[in-house]
Protein backbone atom coordinates (compact mmCIF):
# COMPACT_ATOMS: atom_id res chain seq x y z
CA UNK A 1 0.00 0.00 0.00
CA UNK A 2 2.61 2.37 0.74
CA UNK A 3 4.31 1.58 -2.88
CA UNK A 4 0.87 2.46 -4.66
CA UNK A 5 0.35 5.44 -2.49
CA UNK A 6 4.04 6.95 -1.66
CA UNK A 7 2.20 10.40 -0.12
CA UNK A 8 0.78 8.62 2.04
CA UNK A 9 1.98 8.24 5.52
CA UNK A 10 1.83 5.38 8.50
CA UNK A 11 -0.72 7.37 10.07
CA UNK A 12 -3.52 7.27 6.69
CA UNK A 13 -2.20 3.85 5.98
CA UNK A 14 -2.78 2.81 9.18
CA UNK A 15 -6.62 4.33 8.63
CA UNK A 16 -6.81 2.36 5.31
CA UNK A 17 -6.19 -1.01 7.35
CA UNK A 18 -8.72 -0.45 9.82
CA UNK A 19 -11.34 0.31 7.46
CA UNK A 20 -10.78 -3.26 5.74
CA UNK A 21 -10.80 -4.57 8.73
CA UNK A 22 -7.00 -5.22 9.65
CA UNK A 23 -6.15 -4.90 13.11
CA UNK A 24 -2.23 -3.60 13.39
CA UNK A 25 -0.43 -1.08 15.46
CA UNK A 26 0.77 2.22 13.66
CA UNK A 27 4.02 1.80 14.47
CA UNK A 28 4.27 -1.87 12.55
CA UNK A 29 2.99 -0.25 9.82
CA UNK A 30 5.39 2.77 9.77
CA UNK A 31 8.07 -0.45 10.27
CA UNK A 32 6.96 -2.29 7.43
CA UNK A 33 6.99 0.72 5.08
CA UNK A 34 8.63 0.74 1.61
CA UNK A 35 11.41 3.81 2.27
CA UNK A 36 12.20 6.38 0.02
CA UNK A 37 15.71 6.52 -1.48
CA UNK A 38 15.31 10.52 -0.89
CA UNK A 39 13.33 13.29 -1.48
CA UNK A 40 11.91 13.84 -5.38
CA UNK A 41 14.04 17.31 -5.13
CA UNK A 42 14.78 20.23 -3.22
CA UNK A 43 11.64 21.43 -0.58
CA UNK A 44 11.03 25.06 -0.16
CA UNK A 45 13.16 25.61 2.86
CA UNK A 46 15.84 24.46 0.51
CA UNK A 47 14.88 26.35 -2.66
CA UNK A 48 14.72 29.62 -0.24
CA UNK A 49 17.74 29.01 1.77
CA UNK A 50 19.72 27.71 -1.99
CA UNK A 51 18.39 30.85 -4.30
CA UNK A 52 18.35 33.85 -1.47
CA UNK A 53 20.16 35.96 -3.17
CA UNK A 54 18.39 35.30 -6.63
CA UNK A 55 14.73 35.90 -4.93
CA UNK A 56 12.53 38.52 -4.51
CA UNK A 57 8.61 38.63 -3.37
CA UNK A 58 5.77 40.63 -4.41
CA UNK A 59 3.01 40.77 -2.26
CA UNK A 60 -0.32 43.29 -2.87
CA UNK A 61 -2.50 43.77 -0.35
CA UNK A 62 -5.31 45.41 1.05
CA UNK A 63 -5.38 48.32 3.39
CA UNK A 64 -8.93 50.10 5.21
CA UNK A 65 -8.87 53.41 6.03
CA UNK A 66 -11.13 55.12 8.73
CA UNK A 67 -13.45 56.47 5.92
CA UNK A 68 -13.92 53.03 4.62
CA UNK A 69 -12.32 53.97 1.37
CA UNK A 70 -9.88 50.39 0.25
CA UNK A 71 -5.95 51.10 -0.07
CA UNK A 72 -3.76 49.35 -1.93
CA UNK A 73 -0.46 48.27 -0.56
CA UNK A 74 2.55 46.49 -2.42
CA UNK A 75 5.47 45.28 -1.02
CA UNK A 76 8.92 44.19 -2.52
CA UNK A 77 11.82 42.26 -0.49
CA UNK A 78 14.70 41.02 -1.33
CA UNK A 79 15.10 37.67 0.31
CA UNK A 80 19.14 37.58 0.11
CA UNK A 81 19.59 40.66 2.06
CA UNK A 82 15.84 40.83 3.85
CA UNK A 83 15.66 44.22 2.74
CA UNK A 84 12.18 46.11 1.60
CA UNK A 85 12.85 47.37 -2.09
CA UNK A 86 9.80 48.93 -2.42
CA UNK A 87 6.30 50.01 -0.45
CA UNK A 88 4.00 52.16 -2.52
CA UNK A 89 0.06 52.55 -2.04
CA UNK A 90 -2.40 53.34 -4.67
CA UNK A 91 -6.05 53.52 -4.79
CA UNK A 92 -6.32 51.80 -8.54
CA UNK A 93 -3.94 49.15 -8.58
CA UNK A 94 -3.23 48.27 -12.48
CA UNK A 95 -1.20 46.08 -14.04
CA UNK A 96 1.43 49.07 -15.53
CA UNK A 97 2.03 50.53 -12.30
CA UNK A 98 2.61 46.61 -10.68
CA UNK A 99 5.29 46.41 -13.25
CA UNK A 100 6.34 50.24 -13.25
CA UNK A 101 6.95 49.44 -9.36
CA UNK A 102 8.67 46.27 -9.83
CA UNK A 103 11.22 47.81 -12.82
CA UNK A 104 12.05 50.79 -10.39
CA UNK A 105 12.91 48.09 -7.41
CA UNK A 106 14.78 45.90 -9.22
CA UNK A 107 16.28 48.24 -12.12
CA UNK A 108 16.91 47.05 -15.44
CA UNK A 109 20.39 45.37 -14.97
CA UNK A 110 19.39 43.98 -11.32
CA UNK A 111 16.22 41.42 -12.67
CA UNK A 112 15.86 38.84 -10.05
CA UNK A 113 16.03 35.01 -10.83
CA UNK A 114 12.86 34.00 -8.80
CA UNK A 115 9.69 36.21 -7.78
CA UNK A 116 7.20 34.52 -5.55
CA UNK A 117 3.83 36.06 -5.93
CA UNK A 118 0.81 35.17 -5.51
CA UNK A 119 -1.87 34.88 -8.10
CA UNK A 120 -3.98 38.35 -7.55
CA UNK A 121 -5.45 39.97 -10.70
CA UNK A 122 -4.64 43.42 -10.52
CA UNK A 123 -1.05 41.75 -11.86
CA UNK A 124 -2.54 41.08 -15.31
CA UNK A 125 -1.92 38.36 -17.61
CA UNK A 126 0.97 39.69 -19.29
CA UNK A 127 2.73 40.42 -16.11
CA UNK A 128 4.51 37.66 -15.85
CA UNK A 129 8.85 37.98 -15.15
CA UNK A 130 11.16 35.01 -16.08
CA UNK A 131 11.35 32.61 -13.09
CA UNK A 132 8.26 33.64 -11.25
CA UNK A 133 6.87 31.33 -8.42
CA UNK A 134 3.16 31.48 -8.22
CA UNK A 135 2.61 31.07 -4.50
CA UNK A 136 -0.58 28.94 -4.48
CA UNK A 137 0.67 26.44 -7.39
CA UNK A 138 1.31 23.84 -4.40
CA UNK A 139 -0.79 23.66 -1.12
CA UNK A 140 -0.22 26.17 1.09
CA UNK A 141 0.98 24.44 4.44
CA UNK A 142 4.29 23.39 2.23
CA UNK A 143 5.22 26.83 1.50
CA UNK A 144 6.91 28.63 4.24
CA UNK A 145 5.54 32.15 5.46
CA UNK A 146 7.43 34.86 3.02
CA UNK A 147 9.06 38.08 4.51
CA UNK A 148 6.29 39.74 2.40
CA UNK A 149 3.92 37.93 4.26
CA UNK A 150 5.21 38.00 7.76
CA UNK A 151 6.00 42.06 7.18
CA UNK A 152 1.75 42.45 6.30
CA UNK A 153 0.82 40.17 9.47
CA UNK A 154 3.24 42.71 11.13
CA UNK A 155 1.62 45.37 10.10
CA UNK A 156 -2.08 43.96 10.82
CA UNK A 157 -0.92 42.88 14.43
CA UNK A 158 0.07 46.71 15.52
CA UNK A 159 -3.16 47.99 13.50
CA UNK A 160 -5.83 45.66 14.37
CA UNK A 161 -8.75 48.06 13.57
CA UNK A 162 -7.45 49.00 10.09
CA UNK A 163 -6.97 52.58 10.77
CA UNK A 164 -4.38 54.35 8.82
Amino acid sequence: MSIANPLWGAPRIHGELLKLGIEIGQTTVAKYMARRRGPPSQGWKAFLRNHADGIVAMDLFVVPTISFRLLYGLLIIDHGRRQILCFGVTAHPTAEWLANQFTEACGWEQIPRYLIRDRDRAYGEDFCPPGSVDRHSRPPDVFPLTLAKRLRRTVDRFNPQGMH
